[in-house]
C-alpha cells in the first residue's frame, strides 16, 4: 500500500450506535497509519467534532455547508495539519448536522462523497472517515465512498442488535458485504455477558477481525490528553491492542491490493 501507481484507500469507521469507540478507533488508527509512513487524512464527519478535538484543531470550516458539496478546492482550503508527521485533518463543525439533508439536494447524492474524495486518493495513502451514528442518507454515502467499512461492536445486547440491523440494511441495499470489517470493542473479558455475546455473534456472523479492544481507562484519558493513545501511552495495554488492530488491517489492505 502507498506505492506510486496505487491510489489511496478510504476506510470509514462506522456504527449505527453511538458510544462504541468509533472516534477513539479513528484517531488511534490514523496516528499508527501515519507513523508507519503512510500519508493519512482524517475526515471528521460528526457534528460533535470529537476527532477534531482530540487533534487540537478548532472545529471550524470555511463555507462549511459547501465543503462536501462543491469539490476539491473547498476541501483543500479546510484541511489542517496536526502535531504529527504525515497526518492531516479535515475538521468537523456543528454545521455537519445538516450534511445529510444537504446531500439530499444534489444530483447523485449517494455517490457525491465518493466523487468529492476521489482526487485526494492521489494525495493520501489512507483516508479515514470518522462517521456519526446515523442511518440517514449520509450513512449510505459513507458506504458508497468507503473501500472498507470498519465497525466497532461492543458485546452488549443493544450494540449487538444494532450491528445485526446494520448487516440487514447493507444486505437489503445490496452494498458490498465483503468490505465490512467488524471487531469487538470495549470488551470486559471478566463479564460473562460479554463472553456469551461474542460467542453468539461469531456464530451468527462468522467473519470478525482477530483483534479485540479492551475497555480501558487509558482510552477514556484521550479526552484529557487530547492526543492519540500511542502518543502519550505507548506501552499501555489498549495501545498494544490498537497496534495489533492496525497491523491486521494493514495486512488485509496489502492482500487486497495484490
Amino acid at each position: 500500500m502507498g506505492g506510486e501507481s496505487e491510489r489511496g484507500r478510504v476506510m470509514a469507521v462506522y456504527h449505527l450506535k453511538g458510544g462504541v469507540g468509533k472516534t477513539a478507533t479513528t484517531v488511534n488508527l490514523a496516528y499508527l497509519s501515519a507513523a508507519s509512513g503512510l500519508r493519512t487524512l482524517v475526515c471528521d464527519l460528526d457534528p460533535q467534532s470529537s476527532a477534531t478535538y482530540y487533534f487540537r484543531v478548532k472545529p471550524r470550516l470555511k463555507n462549511a455547508r459547501k465543503v462536501y458539496l462543491k469539490g476539491r478546492a473547498r476541501i483543500s482550503d479546510n484541511i489542517k495539519g496536526t502535531d504529527y508527521d504525515r497526518l492531516d485533518l479535515l475538521p468537523a463543525d456543528w454545521s455537519h448536522r445538516h450534511l445529510a439533508s444537504a446531500l439530499g439536494q444534489v444530483k447523485r447524492s449517494r455517490k457525491r462523497l465518493r466523487e468529492i474524495l476521489a482526487p485526494f486518493r492521489d494525495e493520501y495513502d489512507l483516508i479515514l472517515l470518522d462517521s456519526p451514528a446515523t442511518a440517514a442518507l449520509l450513512a449510505e454515502s459513507i458506504f458508497v465512498a468507503a473501500d472498507l467499512l470498519l465497525v466497532p461492536v461492543v458485546p452488549s445486547t443493544l450494540a449487538a442488535r444494532a450491528y445485526t440491523n446494520l448487516r440487514v440494511f447493507i444486505r437489503r441495499k445490496a452494498y458490498d458485504e465483503d468490505k465490512v470489517l467488524a471487531f469487538f470493542s470495549m470488551v470486559e473479558a471478566r463479564k460473562k455477558m460479554h463472553r456469551t455475546t461474542m460467542a453468539a455473534m461469531k456464530v451468527e456472523f462468522p467473519r470478525w477481525l482477530r483483534t479485540t479492544i479492551p475497555y480501558a481507562a487509558d482510552v477514556e484519558s484521550m479526552g484529557l490528553a487530547r492526543a492519540p493513545l500511542p502518543a502519550f501511552q505507548p506501552a499501555g495495554r489498549a495501545t498494544k491492542r490498537y497496534r495489533e488492530l492496525w497491523e491486521e488491517l494493514a495486512g488485509l489492505m496489502r492482500d487486497r491490493s495484490e
